[in-house]
């Protein structure tokens, strides 16, 4: 043992001290103080320690054209109505859909979760997913990107395999520095998912295109379906069962998601799972006054009153205290059978049962039901407007508003109502077709129809169609009050949003038309129209004594002939002479044309206010 440790002594000794001479010439030296003075003229010089250097592992270059790739989606044509749909649509007349079709439209296919989402603790890993490493300590890498294989592991240098397919992602970290701990001490590890593989699933039943698919490995039962393109037309939204090697895990129902956005039983898949969409079950169409109009599949035993919460519920505007329902298969001979809304909630639905829920809108309301708005405006104490119960009288809306002035002209007010107004315009307008209708026919039907096709004749047909287009009625109500009323008809039922304006007492009579000063001249009791007249000027050669026409203040027309000229002037009359249309070479023609064409339908009198 000592001769070894005098060799290895001399081995780390340098060449030079190894060959120095000893000091005595090549003689012994026996003398002890020789012997030390001998040895400290051997030189032993200061070992070099190389620093410490960790352990890398080189991240290896890869070809981003290697990275797995989503496979692109399938084409799903859009599903097309199924014969019920079709049916329910003609009879409703709007198109009607299966509650649930406007999410399987290809705009809104796209639910599959993407490559880099969120990745859950409970995800398990999958064949073809990538980890990204990261270690520092004793061993360092960075980035590193490692793809499980298709048995399970990643391989990471200088450490070797590990396995780590259908761990939870929540228990990688664990997973990875376990193994990496059996060769190094104090080191630090990040652990990543950066990109998942995804899963095959296999989509059957009836759905709108079956086959397998491709999804994201964080797709859920939802998203193959609508890869797939939904149930088909014959296919449930009831009923979408997920099977995982031969086991049932869920069967779920797409209108939890749909109308209370319930994802409980909506699974994450795994590779190989197997879903199956069962057939339709009974359905039922909701039309009418319903949030949502559409075709809905029941569960068995769910009643008509599912089937209106299945639609939303009524809507504002709905009749919630009775609905109709129609046989369309004819299994009755009841036709649309009445329902209140307690038999709705017992009557079990029935399949090809149309259920319509009626509206409120547009149903005209007795008087004493209708509550009043009325606007009244002019000779009152307190004009504005005012809310009254139903079956409110006139003469209560004018105490309310304080009472008439003293410069109150009964006689002329103005009241106005929009029921009124919607029938003059019904009826205006089918008046104005009639002589469009006779107008535009009957230079067909004359003898001389070779003039009155010319272009100038066709083109004053529709210039008097169309101003009388432009007339609008007004909804005015007009009484046969005596000109010396003290008081408005105070018995009048009012409606809702009538008007009431009360105008002073006018203290001019009007003459205009064919005189040679029109004008307001100042009302005198007793005057006739003919003296007004004679005011003016008296009338012109191109007036017609005979079509003068006196407009009252209340809305009346006072149009005799000549009688007209010698009847009493009223306060607020417009008496109008019109031009003779017999006078003159320009007259002549146009009643040689019109008069054919009017047929006496419309009087000469009319056709010059036209033409004026």
């Amino acid at each position: 043992m000592l001769l070894a440790g005098c060799a290895l002594a001399v081995a780390s000794v340098p060449a030079a001290a190894q060959l120095a001479a000893p000091v005595a010439g090549g003689q012994q030296q026996a003398d002890p103080l020789a012997r030390r003075a001998a040895a400290a003229q051997v030189a032993v010089p200061q070992a070099e320690v190389a620093p410490y250097q960790p352990t890398v592992i080189d991240v290896p270059a890869t070809d981003p054209r290697e990275r797995p790739q989503d496979a692109p989606a399938k084409p799903v044509p859009p599903a097309r109505p199924s014969e019920f749909e079709s049916f329910v649509s003609a009879a409703a007349g709007t198109m009607l859909r299966r509650f649930g079709t406007d999410l399987l439209v290809p705009g809104a296919r796209d639910f599959t979760a993407g490559p880099t989402a969120t990745v859950p603790p409970d995800y398990r890993l999958n064949p073809g997913d990538e980890l990204v490493l990261g270690l520092t300590g004793p061993v360092q890498a960075a980035n590193l990107r490692l793809t499980i294989d298709s048995e399970g592991r990643i391989f990471v240098p200088r450490i070797g395999a590990i396995t780590v397919a259908g761990v939870r992602y929540g228990d990688l970290h664990e997973v990875i520095a376990r193994r990496v701990s059996r060769q190094y001490r104090g080191f630090q590890l990040e652990v990543a998912v950066g990109r998942l593989h995804g899963v095959t699933v296999y989509v059957t039943g009836f759905a709108a295109a079956p086959g397998s698919y491709t999804v994201g490995s964080l797709s859920t039962l939802v998203n193959a379906v609508l890869a797939s393109g939904g149930p088909a037309a014959g296919g449930s939204f009831r009923s979408i069962q997920l099977r995982r090697g031969g086991r049932l895990v869920s069967d779920f129902d797409l209108y939890d998601l749909l109308l209370k956005g319930d994802r409980s039983g909506d699974s994450v898949l795994q590779n190989g799972d197997v879903l199956y969409i069962a057939p339709a079950g009974e359905q039922v169409a909701v039309i009418g006054s319903v949030n949502r109009e559409a075709i809905f599949e029941l569960a068995p035993g769910e009643t008509v009153n599912d089937a209106i919460l299945y639609a939303g519920g009524v809507n504002t505007v709905a009749d919630a205290t009775r609905l109709m329902v129609f046989d369309s298969l004819g299994r009755g001979q009841t036709g649309w059978e009445e329902l209140s809304a307690a038999d709705a909630a017992m009557r079990k639905a029935r399949r090809g049962d149309i259920v319509r829920v009626l509206s409120n809108v547009g149903i005209a309301r007795p008087l004493e039901q209708q509550a009043v708005l009325v606007t009244i405006s002019g000779e009152v104490s307190k004009p504005g407007r005012y809310y009254f119960k139903p079956g409110t009288r006139l003469a209560d809306v004018v105490a309310q508003a304080g009472g008439l002035t003293g410069q109150a002209f009964p006689y002329a007010s103005v009241i106005t109502r929009d029921s009124v107004k919607a029938q003059q315009q019904q009826s205006f307008d089918r008046a104005v077709q009639d002589v469009e209708l006779l107008l535009t026919s009957q230079p067909v039907t004359s003898a001389n129809r070779a003039q009155l096709v010319q272009p100038a004749n066709l083109t004053l047909v529709r210039s008097i169609v169309d101003q009388l287009r432009e007339r609008k009625p007004s909804g005015r109500l007009v009484f046969d009050l005596p000109v010396t009323a003290p008081a408005l008809p105070g018995e009048l039922i009012l409606e809702n949003n009538d008007t009431i304006y009360v105008p002073p007492r006018p203290v001019t009579v009007g003459v205009f038309g064919a005189v040679p000063t029109p004008a307001s001249f100042a009302y005198r009791e007793g005057a006739t129209v003919g003296e007004f007249i004679r005011l003016a000027g008296g009338v012109q050669k191109l007036g017609d004594k005979s079509e003068v026409f006196v407009v009252r203040a209340n809305g009346t027309v006072l149009a005799d002939g000549k009688r007209v000229l010698r009847a009493p002037a009223l306060p607020g009359d417009l008496v109008y002479v019109p031009i003779d249309a017999n006078r003159g070479e320009f007259w002549a023609r146009l009643r040689d044309i019109t008069g054919t064409l009017f047929g006496g339908l419309v009087g000469a009198s009319s056709i010059k206010n036209l033409t004026e």
